[in-house]
């Protein structure tokens, strides 16, 4: 089981950019499912999840970024709005799932995909 993220780019502030975020593999079901970003010297930081249908944001993205998800095809997107040069960061999808009844969840995590946001 694998995440495969997607999306990342260049762009300029006020800007937009989506990310995706798909589970490859077979699994059982996914409890939560999201995004986190990380800077150099910091750590990683929640930026936003799905979990039960309920969506969760960090206070500094809410309003900007929309996180939504799929459940028929396992994946996640990240719709970035307004984007701001504090915005850019690794990015990390990430998600807690559970891939045969005989187990139980675990974290995984995606590759990151960078994000940059110029003034």
């Amino acid at each position: 089981v694998q995440l495969q993220a997607s999306g990342g780019g260049l762009v300029q502030a006020g800007e937009s950019l989506t990310l995706s975020c798909a589970v490859s593999g077979s699994i059982v079901s996914i409890d939560i499912m999201g995004w986190y970003r990380q800077t150099p010297g910091k750590e990683r930081e929640l930026v936003a999840y799905e979990r039960a249908g309920r969506l969760t944001y960090a206070e500094s993205v809410r309003d900007r970024f929309t996180i939504t998800k799929d459940n028929a095809k396992n994946m996640v997107q990240l719709q970035m709005d307004n984007l701001k040069p504090d915005d850019t960061a690794v990015y990390f999808c990430h998600a807690n799932l559970r891939e045969s009844l005989q187990g139980w969840y675990a974290h995984y995590w995606g590759q990151g995909t960078e994000v940059t946001v110029s003034s």
